[in-house]
């Protein structure tokens, strides 16, 4: 897969090309059925599937930091994008000329001179240009004018509800990311730099933690889960808590994993999480004795948790 920033860039598009865009926070599998899609019937025409995505999410350049936290952040999005198999990911700059491009426009410039586009395949809700004005009717009629055909697909559906970025977010702020796996077809996954902690995790309770900083993602709800904790592509069981480590009085909230069965030096390494099962909320413990009590029951629940045909990462 290549990924560019601007449609001059992508070769071998001038028997045409079938395209989606949309901003995949999440690459859910309402997403992964589009995408799939799209390679489809780029692989039935023979020609490139393009996926045209923006950065910044539109609803940041519009609100600055007020937008809710996202689900996936460029990295991550692009890296599950490649994995549904599409030729080519076009990363658009989201300023102020595209914010204010009417969808014909878009269509004309971008989809049309840039991509060559044969067929574009969209969401249930999709609609491009300022003010959203390209919706799937206005879409069908370009189409028409350009020689291009249109598709639209429907929602897919979990639980008798739309599978959405939203309700997704809404699960894993409320803890409950075993559930979230259903929607994104994987369990939800954070990914940071392992920075120096408090150094209470080995020192005062024998359970040296890895103090992982999120960037600007969804946090979980706060409390203890048990997780799978990847570097470089080696997975290990682990406990996580997420929270203010009330026994110790905390103001900052963290994330700390701690890494069963693992002895070795973490820091400044990417180490990403994924989320399993959340054990319990955060409490506050008379002390150290009760804490690690605590924490060796949870061990051995997220242990039991894990070693679950359906808690595994395939």
């Amino acid at each position: 897969m290549h990924c560019v920033t601007c449609p001059d860039k992508i070769p071998g598009l001038d028997a045409g090309s079938c395209v989606t865009l949309g901003n995949f926070d999440g690459v859910h599998i309402g997403h992964q059925r589009l995408i799939t899609r799209v390679y489809d019937r780029a692989k039935s025409l023979g020609i490139p599937s393009v996926v045209i995505t923006f950065e910044p999410h539109p609803l940041r350049f519009f609100t600055g930091k007020k937008t809710p936290p996202f689900i996936t952040l460029p990295k991550q999005r692009s890296e599950l994008i490649k994995a549904c198999g599409i030729d080519h990911l076009l990363c658009l700059e989201f300023n102020q000329e595209l914010a204010n491009m009417r969808p014909e426009d878009f269509v004309s410039r971008i989809l049309v001179q840039g991509l060559h586009v044969t067929e574009l395949i969209i969401g249930y809700d999709y609609a491009l240009g300022k003010g959203r004005a390209g919706n799937f009717a206005l879409l069908q009629a370009l189409g028409h004018q350009w020689g291009f055909v249109v598709e639209q697909l429907q929602p897919v559906m979990v639980d008798q509800a739309i599978v959405s970025s939203t309700r997704i977010r809404d699960m894993v702020e409320a803890g409950d990311v075993w559930g979230a796996r259903n929607l994104l077809g994987r369990f939800y996954r954070v990914s940071g730099i392992v920075e120096h902690g408090q150094n209470r995790g080995a020192r005062l309770l024998g359970f040296p933690t890895a103090n992982v900083h999120l960037i600007d993602e969804l946090f979980p709800k706060t409390g203890v889960y048990c997780c799978w904790a990847e570097l470089e592509t080696q997975l290990y069981p682990a406990v996580a808590n997420i929270g203010y480590s009330p026994t110790f009085g905390n103001e900052v909230l963290s994330v700390e994993v701690h890494l069963l069965n693992f002895h070795g030096d973490l820091y400044d390494q990417e180490l990403k999480v994924h989320f399993v099962q959340r054990l319990r909320g955060e409490r506050k413990f008379s002390g150290i004795d009760e804490l690690k009590k605590q924490i060796n029951q949870d061990i051995a629940l997220g242990q039991t948790i894990l070693s679950l045909p359906e808690a595994r990462i395939s």
